[in-house]
């Protein structure tokens, strides 16, 4: 009888994987990538879960709609367990924000202070991921901040990235963010 219990609790873990496997598969449907969607570069687990999934931190990446040459790297913690296998985690606030120029930056309209540039849902229902993007007129550099919200109190967790337009290439004066301010 002794022998049969670790094969037993052995068969149940397999079993529950399996069906939360099934079951996540069955609820979230397949994850196709869309044009707005970020970037997945990669993911690390920091925690283990004999049974569920991991907890992670994901890096992505995406690029200003309005800003060309310009892309955005962040981080986000994502939850495991059975509720993050279901995909009815809240995930937390906790968001690093990377922006860089990767070539030469031009500006597709204009824009204003505190435009949206990326919003993703952090929850099921009231909590959203928000990259902004504003103008430092004083220094022509673009500033971009991420920040969570919800609906009943909000974050004060944040992040903030500056990318400074210079000149590129041949170029002799670099754009001016002022000048692309609604």
């Amino acid at each position: 009888m002794a022998s049969l219990l670790p094969r037993f609790v052995l068969l149940w873990a397999f079993t529950l994987w399996a069906f939360t496997l099934a079951a996540s598969v069955f609820v979230a449907g397949p994850a196709a990538a869309g044009p707005d969607d970020p970037d997945l570069i990669f993911r690390k687990s920091t925690t283990f879960n004999l049974v569920t999934p991991n907890d992670k931190l994901a890096t992505y990446g995406i690029d200003d709609p309005v800003v060309e040459g310009v892309a955005c790297h962040y981080t986000v913690p994502e939850a495991g367990g059975i509720s993050g296998a279901f995909g009815v985690a809240e995930q937390v606030s906790d968001v690093s924000l990377a922006c860089h120029e990767y070539a030469p930056i031009r500006f597709k309209e204009k824009f204003a202070q505190g435009d949206v540039v990326f919003r993703e849902k952090r929850s099921l229902i009231f909590k959203k991921m928000q990259i902004i993007r504003g103008c430092d007129t004083k220094r022509n550099v673009l500033v971009y901040m991420v920040y969570s919200d919800k609906l009943i109190e909000g974050s004060p967790k944040n992040a903030t990235a500056t990318v400074p337009l210079q000149p590129w290439g041949a170029e002799r004066e670099p754009q001016k963010c002022a000048d692309w301010l609604k």
